[in-house]
């Protein structure tokens, strides 16, 4: 039975920044979904379960390799979970590393404060991109076109998205493991990964560089989802 790719992004973002690396799998012969998350607040918190539904309900019965981007690490060992035996390999791609169990959340305490000053009377986030100097997006984003894009799709969340508690079941690491490596500020999740015996892959970019390099990152998902 073919593997399926499902491809996951941050929720702070959208599928548009994986939506080049599926296109390129499918290019290549190979079965790829990048679920929906934009939508995963409406119905409030706490928010995972939400996640964990929507990459289900997305992913055919396939064996599959799970590749996160960015915080969408800290929910790969409830998706885990949520699809059982399906999964064969996880790619962490410039992605947070989660602890082998116990809670987690998607902010750390020192970066609370620097939330809590961009968060509306509501308690609302501005989008994602909107957090940074428009040079470093412009960076991270160059093309004009797939930088709009990117942004128009990006949710506005409510800050105790970054608040709430994630489960992290214990024994989701006993699938083979990896990551992959852009560059800063990713590089004590890269030494974490190495620590834990992972295969550790560098392709150096900046954070949203499976946008820019999209057969770049296609090349190093297949390699390291066949590492043994």
């Amino acid at each position: 039975m073919q593997t399926t790719f499902v491809l996951v992004h941050s929720p702070s973002v959208g599928p548009a920044t994986w939506a080049p690396v599926a296109e390129s799998l499918e290019r290549r012969g190979h079965a790829a979904v990048v679920p929906d998350l934009t939508g995963v607040s409406a119905a409030g918190a706490p928010y995972w379960p939400s996640v964990v539904e929507t990459v289900r309900a997305a992913t055919p019965d396939t064996p599959v390799v799970l590749a996160v981007h960015s915080n969408a690490g800290f929910f790969l060992p409830a998706i885990k979970e949520g699809l059982g035996d399906r999964v064969v390999a996880c790619v962490f791609a410039d992605a947070h590393v989660p602890p082998r169990e116990g809670l987690v959340r998607t902010a750390e305490e020192e970066f609370l404060p620097f939330l809590r000053d961009l968060a509306g009377p509501d308690g609302v986030l501005p989008r994602w991109t909107d957090w940074w100097d428009e040079e470093d997006v412009v960076a991270m984003l160059p093309d004009p076109a797939v930088r709009i894009r990117v942004a128009a799709e990006q949710p506005r969340l409510p800050l105790d998205y970054y608040t709430q508690a994630i489960p992290v079941p214990a024994g989701w690491d006993e699938v083979r493991c990896s990551f992959l490596w852009f560059g800063p500020p990713y590089d004590a999740a890269a030494e974490e990964a190495a620590r834990r015996g992972w295969s550790v892959t560098r392709l150096p970019g900046l954070h949203l560089h499976q946008i820019v390099d999209p057969e770049g990152v296609t090349d190093a998902l297949l390699k390291l989802s066949r590492k043994s």
